[in-house]
């Protein structure tokens, strides 16, 4: 790694992808006897280096050349095709719905008719909500296809950026349960979807359920886009969506993981600045450029790591207060209630019982 010095130049590092994502968008090739080369080429990606990484708007490029190619926006990856437009009316679909809530409803429908392989859904709690997608026929006879892996993927993918670009915000998701192995890219599940993915494969022949957690008061958020930004967000649409909503940029992802590595260390902009090698004021210049903040990092990522200790492990709270950095156990609690409007303790009763 080479630092540089207080006042040079920033340089900037793209973000990418894992080859795992850009092999499973290629899967569905095969069953319509396409071959994919002219369209790697096209967007520069050269699939021969599975550890390689792909620069995230080759990617975006890519996803738009397969579905015009094939006319189908998810990928051959289904019975049947997804027709090209098909992302286009599930926006406008939703656009006038009054809430979140609503508008996931709307998808629901809508996906019905277009995708009948996945079915979507959406449970709610007081205080907790599940988005469901569940298989209505075994998309593979091997649980772990690529083909499958993917198809749970890209979907889950598609209706949270959608859902955060309706709502005009990022929409955590405090915990997301795949129905297949841990596939060999899924370091990059905690930049796209959450910290807290697991794996629960089903059984070969069966039907997966995947559930992504989230706060259900996020339901409740009302739909802030109208026709003007809709123009906009189909600029590049569906592949733009892929680069959307991702926790990835270069400079969040450094201080967060600064931050992360000092804990039960509480470090400042100051210091963590000087350990990048350069001022406050550009530190705090790039994650406003990033859409981020230092403190908006440091409490997300406080976040995470206490709703993981807290459904995980049988930690007292005080204990994982301390060890993120929270000198004052009434402190935490205070942050904690802000995050999920629940006390820690009530919380992790929930998480168990359900």
């Amino acid at each position: 790694m080479v630092h540089r010095t207080i006042g040079d130049a920033p340089q900037r590092t793209q973000a990418t992808v894992a080859m795992g994502f850009v092999t499973g968008m290629l899967a569905g090739l095969p069953r319509r006897d396409l071959d994919p080369s002219a369209l790697l080429a096209t967007a520069h990606i050269d699939i021969t280096d599975s550890a390689a990484r792909i620069p995230i708007d080759r990617y975006a490029a890519l996803y738009n050349l397969l579905t015009r190619r094939m006319d189908d926006e998810a990928f051959g990856l289904f019975g049947q095709p997804m027709r090209v437009g098909s992302f286009e009316f599930l926006c406008r679909g939703c656009l006038s719905a009054p809430t979140l809530a609503e508008a996931l409803a709307r998808a629901s429908r809508f996906l019905r008719l277009v995708l009948p392989d996945l079915a979507i859904g959406i449970r709610r709690t007081p205080q907790r909500a599940e988005l469901v997608i569940a298989e209505t026929r075994p998309l593979s006879e091997q649980v772990d296809d690529p083909a499958r892996v993917f198809a749970f993927e890209w979907l889950l993918r598609l209706l949270h950026a959608l859902c955060c670009w309706l709502a005009g915000r990022g929409i955590g998701l405090d915990s997301v349960i795949f129905p297949y192995r841990r596939p060999a890219h899924a370091d990059d599940y905690a930049l796209i979807f959450t910290e807290d993915s697991r794996f629960a494969p089903t059984v070969p022949g069966g039907m997966g359920t995947l559930v992504a957690s989230f706060n259900a008061n996020l339901l409740d958020l009302p739909v802030r886009r109208d026709e003007a930004a809709l123009a906009s967000f189909l600029d590049g649409a569906p592949g733009k969506i892929t680069m959307l909503y991702r926790r990835d940029r270069e400079m969040v992802i450094r201080v967060r993981d600064y931050l992360r590595a000092a804990l039960p260390e509480s470090l400042s902009l100051e210091q963590v600045s000087e350990r990048l090698f350069q001022s406050p004021r550009t530190v705090h210049r790039r994650l406003e450029e990033e859409g981020s903040s230092f403190r908006a990092i440091k409490d997300a990522l406080r976040r995470d790591m206490a709703l993981a200790r807290l459904t995980k492990t049988d930690d007292p709270v005080a204990r994982v207060a301390a060890d993120l950095g929270y000198a004052d156990t009434s402190a935490f609690y205070r942050a904690f209630v802000e995050w999920t409007g629940m006390a820690p303790i009530h919380y992790r009763r929930q998480w168990r019982q359900n």
